[in-house]
């Protein structure tokens, strides 16, 4: 009897004690204690819960996230494209740390893939903001993982999205798989939510004004979603924020099926989820609705598309029948084009003005130029001939357009003033800013006069007194102070956004040699074709990498301005910084910030021997990301859009945390607008990195540098050479990644010295993928670099790359690439004058 009661209380102790465990472990996954089917653990507040289930009635299994006690619709799904069709699975902590989805047969479904040693001491937590985070259970243990960094098609309060962490919509109501629609929050300067379908820009909110998106009517003083948005100077990141408005309201906001960003509160009387708000909600609200130069209105009554002043249809047949699409053409040309055309002699002295459109969703691919004012912002927008266009936001300061106008709604409340630009006599004979303009330039040019004053007596402090370097540095000062007119399609001339110019120093020669002691070789980092890299000390202790240009390199005083200009307007975490520059007698020297690993081509194409370094997978994918992201600045988040046109290997540095920088300037070209492409006739770059079109015939675009990118892709998954390396059937490595590829033996190109190291199959041939794709020869084949980030970052199916005729192998010897470019440059009649440069 003894011995019964002895065993009663020892069930009932253990029975307690798991009792007790499980309320204190509810909201915990550990690896002795998984989820199965049927099971869930909610948050320590109640707020989330977490289990399987089957959405819409479907028969398939998901392991989810939704509001405990609220109608059962799941803010984030773990397993979204490989469901079970059994209640057979577990959610658990696998063998290597990592949150898996198994199925009865034990067989992985979905996993986290992080790099986590053990289970040891490894939980996952569900937070009370719906934030599932995988971490060391220990004081201060680090995180592992999070679902707010992999959303679905799903925001809840505490969330953020930004180029790299999007949602992506679900197939349809019973399939919560990816759909065809991603939101994302594109540019730093000037960030708004785009909605992209597949490769199509689906809808955009408007630009960011600090408050509001100027796009989304919804989002005004009487209401607010919640979004916030935030910029990280430290990571270069740009996200937005969901918070709650009110504790006591349960908001998400969702991309719908079709499309739309869906504002939802929960309706606890119908005990319903009630939409509030949303967008595309109108045809205004899809992207391009009325083409170039159309102004779309959903309150019109005949038609919600109309032409903006001073311009007609392009093809008015078509416009009638309500197809807007080929949008409308100017009347008449500007003062500055009819005095510059070599067909019209006579001169207009009537200046052009500007015509105010108020409450207007601005144009999308805005430049940025700083400015204190608007009537500042006005003036420098008529002293260039291509501004077509301008707003001055007081909470973003002066944005001005060139070339094409796109994707422009009125509004009867909301928006921003927009001032279009019109010649003279469409302004109605109107005097508009005449005298004004007039008093600015005068004003302007006084102003440039002393700070160019001011700048020579620097000089002279500074012991600078050759002629010689007067005569340089003023001229090149000047472009700091003087805004000119732009001449079309000349880049070197392009001095209207002013950047953060003034941070850029001025050095004496005197100072350069002082800091890397009279260009000792002992401080010599490298040598191009361009010179030499020096490290060097300034007085005050910062260490700094110094860019000495060789008399011989061919490049002049016009590319180092081109560096200097472009580099000291542009501010990314993925490119380099300038500090400074020095002009003096013969010669050329740019002050970068210091770059303590050195160039990637050191990492990638070394043999890992004398002490270098061998990246494992992990650094060199995220090198990969952070360099498609720098690119994807220079293309379309930058105040200025730039072709870089020689991205190589030995072009991108690395920091002492091996983050990459993109550098060398010298070549890159501003576009503007919607420029696509560019003619020349002087060539340059690398052979191996320039695209088919632009080696043979001088043709260079966006799509030029995402060959580069390709190519530098390839060669940092294999630690191979595109050319000079040895391949059995083709010239580069461009074709034979294909071949391989082609042959199912993609995974086979990783650099070799990986094997037996943790990396993703997946993630290595999705790499090679999209180097292929990038490498292709016809430009319409190759993606944009905004499609390349987001290919990179999702799972999304992806085209298949077409065979890249410039890297096969040809007949009688002859080889492709680049011996038969060299060839073919100095032969087409096109380019027959081109220079080409091997650097």
């Amino acid at each position: 009897m003894a011995a019964t009661r002895r065993s009663n209380l020892f069930l009932l102790v253990c029975f307690l004690n798991c009792v007790f465990k499980f309320c204190l472990a509810i909201n915990t996954i550990s690896s002795d204690q998984p989820i199965r089917d049927g099971q869930t653990i909610v948050s320590a507040n109640g707020v989330f819960e977490l289990g399987f289930f089957s959405p819409n009635g479907s028969e398939a299994r998901y392991v989810g996230i939704w509001y405990k006690e609220l109608a059962k619709r799941a803010v984030w799904v773990a397993n979204r494209e490989r469901p079970l069709y059994d209640s057979s699975g577990i959610f658990m902590i696998g063998n290597d740390g990592n949150l898996v989805v198994v199925d009865g047969g034990n067989r992985t479904i979905s996993s986290t893939e992080v790099n986590a040693t053990s289970a040891e001491n490894i939980v996952a937590v569900l937070s009370d903001i719906g934030n599932l985070q995988l971490r060391e259970n220990r004081s201060n243990g680090l995180q592992l993982w999070e679902s707010f960094h992999h959303p679905s098609d799903t925001m809840v309060p505490g969330m953020r999205i930004g180029e790299t962490v999007f949602l992506s919509s679900s197939k349809n109501s019973s399939n919560p798989s990816r759909g065809n629609y991603i939101t994302v929050l594109e540019g730093d300067q000037m960030p708004q939510l785009v909605i992209w379908d597949g490769a199509v820009k689906h809808s955009r909110s408007g630009q960011w004004d600090r408050r509001t998106f100027i796009g989304l009517r919804t989002m005004n003083t009487d209401y607010s979603t919640g979004l916030d948005v935030e910029f990280n100077a430290q990571e270069g990141t740009t996200y937005v924020s969901f918070s709650a408005v009110e504790v006591t309201i349960r908001r998400v906001i969702y991309l719908n099926l079709s499309g739309s960003m869906v504002v939802a509160n929960w309706n606890a009387d119908n005990k319903q989820w009630t939409e509030i708000a949303s967008t595309p909600d109108s045809p205004c609200d899809v992207y391009d609705t009325c083409g170039y130069f159309g102004m779309c209105n959903d309150d019109e009554l005949s038609t919600i598309c109309n032409c903006l002043d001073g311009y007609e249809p392009r093809n008015q047949d078509e416009w009638n029948k309500g197809n807007w699409t080929e949008g409308c053409v100017r009347k008449q040309q500007f003062r500055c084009e009819r005095n510059n055309s070599s067909t019209n002699g006579t001169q207009d002295d009537e200046e052009d003005g500007f015509m105010e459109l108020p409450r207007t969703k601005l144009p999308d691919f805005p430049r940025y130029m700083i400015s204190p004012d608007r009537a500042s912002c006005e003036a420098a927008c008529l002293n260039n001939c291509s501004c077509i266009a301008y707003a001055f936001v007081e909470t973003i300061g002066c944005m001005f357009w060139e070339n094409n106008l796109i994707d422009i709604q009125s509004y009867t409340s909301g928006g921003e003033q927009f001032y279009l630009r019109l010649s003279h006599s469409e302004l109605g004979g109107k005097q508009q800013l005449k005298g004004f303009g007039i008093a600015l330039i005068i004003i302007s040019g006084v102003l440039g006069f002393s700070i160019l004053t001011y700048i020579v007596c620097r000089l002279r402090k500074k012991g600078i007194s050759n002629k010689r370097g007067y005569r340089h540095m003023i001229s090149f000062a000047k472009i700091f102070v003087s805004p000119k007119e732009s001449k079309s399609g000349d880049s070197h001339g392009y001095d209207f956004g002013q950047g953060k110019d003034s941070e850029v120093r001025i050095f004496s020669l005197k100072d350069i040699e002082a800091a890397t002691e009279l260009f000792a070789v002992a401080n010599k980092l490298g040598q191009g074709g361009f010179g030499s890299v020096y490290k060097g000390k300034l007085s005050n202790g910062q260490e700094i990498a110094v860019k000495r240009l060789s008399t011989s390199s061919g490049q002049g005083i016009e590319e180092f301005k081109n560096e200097v200009i472009l580099i000291s307007k542009l501010q990314h975490r993925n490119l380099v910084n300038i500090i400074g520059f020095c002009i003096q007698e013969d010669e050329k020297v740019l002050v970068y910030e210091y770059m303590p690993n050195k160039s990637l081509d050191k990492f990638v194409f070394g043999n890992g021997m004398r002490g270098e370094m061998v990246l494992d997978w992990h650094k060199r994918y995220m090198i990969i990301e952070g360099i498609a992201r720098g690119v994807l600045y220079l293309h379309r988040d930058s105040r200025l859009k730039i072709i870089h046109r020689d991205l190589k290997t030995s072009n991108i540095l690395l920091d002492d945390e091996l983050n990459p920088k993109i550098s060398d300037f010298g070549m890159a070209r501003i576009f503007g607008g919607n420029q696509d492409s560019e003619n020349t006739n002087r060539v340059v770059g690398t052979y191996g990195y320039m695209s088919p079109e632009y080696a043979l015939q001088g043709i260079f675009s966006e799509k030029s540098d995402v060959f580069s990118f390709g190519v530098v892709l390839l060669e940092i998954v294999t630690s191979q050479k595109n050319s000079g390396s040895c391949f059995q059937n083709s010239v580069n490595l461009s074709g034979h990644a294909w071949q391989m590829w082609n042959e199912g033996k993609a995974l086979e190109l990783l650099d070799s010295r990986l094997a037996g190291s943790y990396y993703d199959p997946s993630e290595v041939i999705r790499c090679i993928h999209v180097g292929l794709l990038c490498v292709q020869d016809n430009v319409t084949d190759r993606p944009t670099m905004a499609a390349i980030v987001s290919m990179l970052s999702s799972d999304m199916v992806l085209p298949v790359p077409k065979k890249p005729v410039f890297s096969i192998q040809l007949g009688n010897g002859e080889r492709g690439s680049s011996s038969l470019l060299k060839s073919l440059v100095f032969s087409v009649p096109s380019v027959s004058e081109s220079i080409v440069y091997g650097r």
